[in-house]
């Protein structure tokens, strides 16, 4: 769960469906505080629970405010996210950089709110002009409308990232460990040792160069002291099975 939890503020959300969308986003990244500014149909919502896919039964219970001045009364710092190029100085960030931005203010004990718009035209320059800094979300030029739960989540996921602590990249071996080169460099002595009795390497020249290329097969492949071991099977096996014909040839 995040260490923080930036307040995500709705400002007269028009379909009940959205806020649920929108909940169930900042369930999905640990966010709990949604604050909403006069939402059209009221509140609660029917539409907004059954679409929430159970989130406002672990969120807080949302809090409802006539106007967003009231809705941020206690923040200190508010993030319009709008698609529109407006005609006022602000910082205008990318939601990866607001996310930095946004962890670096906690970090230092302000309160922060993300600020997002109805669905049929988003904020309002008046709106826009209460927050202290925009996020523009970079997308087809063309066709940038987000859905407000889209939004949400979008903004829900680079929050989350900036503290999560997950690796990038993981290869899981279960019980097993990595092969350690000695067990490697044995597997793969007797796999060249048999392709040469197999008479692979059709020219010295060539050599060198199928060797590598072979080696780096199974290097790249980072492969399991297991799976090593199963290979090694497959060798003798390959072996036996070519010294049992050769027996039975001899015999006939």
């Amino acid at each position: 769960m995040p260490k923080y939890s930036p307040a995500i503020i709705l400002v007269n959300p028009q379909m009940g469906e959205n806020i649920g969308a929108a909940a169930r986003a900042m369930l999905n990244f640990g966010l709990t505080d949604l604050r909403l500014v006069a939402p059209r149909d009221g509140w609660p919502n029917k539409r907004a629970v059954d679409l929430s896919a159970g989130a406002f039964d672990l969120l807080p219970p949302a809090q409802v405010f006539e106007t967003l001045e009231d809705a941020a009364s206690d923040l200190q710092h508010l993030y319009a996210t709008t698609a529109r190029t407006r005609d006022m100085i602000k910082t205008v960030f990318t939601p990866r950089n607001a996310a930095v931005d946004a962890a670096e203010r906690t970090d230092k004990g302000q309160n922060i709110g993300f600020v997002f718009g109805k669905e049929s035209c988003g904020l309002t320059n008046d709106e826009t002009a209460l927050c202290h800094s925009i996020i523009q979300i970079p997308a087809n030029p063309e066709f940038s409308s987000l859905n407000l739960g889209q939004a949400v989540l979008l903004i829900g996921h680079e929050l989350f990232q900036v503290q999560d602590q997950t690796q990038a990249r993981v290869l899981s071996m279960g019980d097993s460990i990595p092969a350690p080169q000695s067990a490697f460099e044995g597997f793969f002595f007797r796999l060249e040792d048999e392709m040469d009795k197999g008479g692979f390497f059709t020219s010295a020249d060539v050599r060198p160069t199928i060797v590598r290329n072979v080696r780096n097969i199974f290097t790249r492949s980072e492969l399991s002291e297991q799976e090593v071991n199963t290979l090694q099977g497959i060798i003798s096996a390959l072996i036996g099975n070519k010294n049992s014909g050769k027996k039975k040839a001899a015999q006939k």
